[in-house]
């Protein structure tokens, strides 16, 4: 079996994870890369244990005010979904839940604010086995359907409850047709931007017109839960025409039915816009700029193909992400860290590579906010702008204090896993550059490094010059602008 580069595998688990654990290297750089890839998109032979270490040693730790309830605080929700970022052994669900959360983009203040912080962080965070109404909050749908069918993504989106608070879904009705979820499922979901028409939106939100929300339970009863349901007697059962095609046959109206069959008219839409060749270009040229390179626009020939292997798989996921990272494109040695690390890739990305021992990732949530990210809150609709817009003075500042706490926090773990690599100071940066892989430093970026472990006088490699050196290395890589790339 042809064994991996460490370059390539890293590149690979940068991109379709956040980094990689020393255990998840030692298991990955013995395969070749189809075996890799094969490996990450069929996540499912994976058990997805990972939550049962919450909690445990030798895992990054959870804060707890009282009992840990991610289902029922947002807190919570956060910390346990970085904790899965850090040691889930499926690395490609949870970055394509990411990946999800910021394409339905979703925030958690506005539902909070129409439905209380409780019930907000359950409906965009609960797992079903854990809720006694068996809600399954939006994270955990994306999650289920991170590799899925884009069709069946797209119709639980329409009817997740967060979604149906987050755009007003729940007051859509056939007298005042709400146009929110009629826009971006077209605007921001399938097509994009010059693919619709303004009547297209209003013929839209008609589709949706009682696609509301239900109250089911008794009251007091912990089960009790909002849930969609399709309201027969708010829904606009005139026929909708659009600008595009909605049937095979090129029909691009929808017909009048009776308001008992009036929810067709939405599973219609979401087939049409989930089969539409724009749709397949959209969300080909997003994954490009995900998962292989910001820098330009993406490449035509990669768009193209992507869109036709997404067409012709009936809209499989699993089928166009291996098809992804298995692209010439993808494996172009200039992609790599041809990404701006988005803050929580930064965070995880730091946890793997320098360590946990006795930190919380609930340490980490202040931090991602001030460098511009707080889970499950995007800034609008259309989710974080990304890119160069990530690195403002005080958002860079706070990924140089991050790693700055990180490091001091790990000071003995990095002292003792350098002590065999620092005969010189030449040798134990060689060491820390190989385990924070960052973009060709400057040779001049190099001197200055080499410089400050020579400050201080003789080199020695006593331990106690280790603790005092190896997390200031490690600070200044981890805080240099080189290592804000994946």
């Amino acid at each position: 079996m042809a064994r991996n580069p460490d370059h390539q595998i890293e590149h690979l688990l940068r991109r379709a994870g956040f980094g990689a654990r020393p255990d998840e290297l030692d298991v990955y750089r013995e395969m070749s890369i189809a075996q890799a890839v094969d490996t990450l998109v069929n996540y499912t032979q994976i058990p997805d244990t990972v939550d049962d270490n919450l909690g445990k040693a030798g895992y990054v730790g959870i804060t707890t005010r009282g009992a840990f309830s991610p289902q029922s605080n947002i807190t919570d929700s956060r910390q346990r979904w970085l904790f899965r970022m850090v040691h889930s052994d499926r690395p490609l669900q949870e970055k394509m839940t990411l990946f999800w959360h910021n394409h339905f983009a979703t925030g958690y203040n506005k539902i909070a604010g129409a439905i209380g912080t409780t019930e907000a962080a359950r409906y965009m965070a609960a797992k079903a086995s854990e809720d006694p109404g068996k809600v399954r909050g939006q994270i955990e749908m994306l999650r289920d359907n991170a590799l899925g069918n884009f069709r069946d993504l797209l119709l639980d989106v329409a009817k997740d409850t967060a979604m149906l608070v987050w755009l007003d879904g729940r007051d859509n009705r056939k007298a005042k047709p709400q146009e929110n979820f009629a826009r971006e499922i077209m605007e921001l979901f399938t097509m994009g931007v010059g693919h619709y028409t303004e009547p297209d939106v209003y013929a839209g939100a008609r589709v949706f017109s009682g696609w509301n929300l239900q109250t089911v339970g008794a009251a007091n009863d912990a089960a009790r839960h909002q849930e969609f349901f399709y309201n027969a007697a708010q829904h606009d059962t005139t026929a909708k025409t659009f600008s595009f095609p909605i049937y095979g046959d090129g029909t691009n109206t929808i017909p009048a039915r009776s308001a008992n069959q009036g929810m067709q008219d939405g599973l219609d839409l979401v087939d049409a816009l989930a089969g539409n060749r724009n749709t397949a270009r959209y969300l080909a040229a997003k994954l490009y700029r995900f998962f292989v390179s910001e820098f330009g626009a993406p490449d035509p020939v990669f768009v193209d193909h992507i869109a036709t292997v997404y067409l012709q798989n009936r809209y499989d996921m699993k089928a166009v992400m291996r098809e992804v990272l298995l692209t010439p494109q993808f494996w172009d040695p200039s992609v790599y860290f041809a990404r701006y690390a988005w803050p929580v890739e930064f965070v995880v990305r730091a946890l793997k590579d320098i360590g946990w021992t006795g930190f919380s990732v609930n340490d980490a949530l202040t931090p991602l906010s001030n460098m511009g990210q707080i889970l499950f809150e995007p800034p609008d609709v259309a989710g974080w702008d990304a890119g160069q817009t990530w690195f403002s003075t005080g958002a860079m500042l706070a990924r140089m204090n991050f790693a700055a706490a990180l490091s001091s926090n790990q000071k003995f773990n990095l002292a003792k896993s350098a002590k065999s690599y620092a005969q010189t100071p030449e040798s134990l940066l060689s060491y820390f550059l190989g385990q924070l892989a960052t973009t060709t430093l400057d040779s001049g970026v190099i001197a200055e490094l080499g410089t400050y472990l020579r400050s201080t006088g003789a080199w020695t490699a006593s331990d106690a010059q280790l603790q005092a050196k190896a997390p200031g290395l490690v600070h200044l890589i981890a805080g240099s602008p080189e290592y804000q790339f994946v």
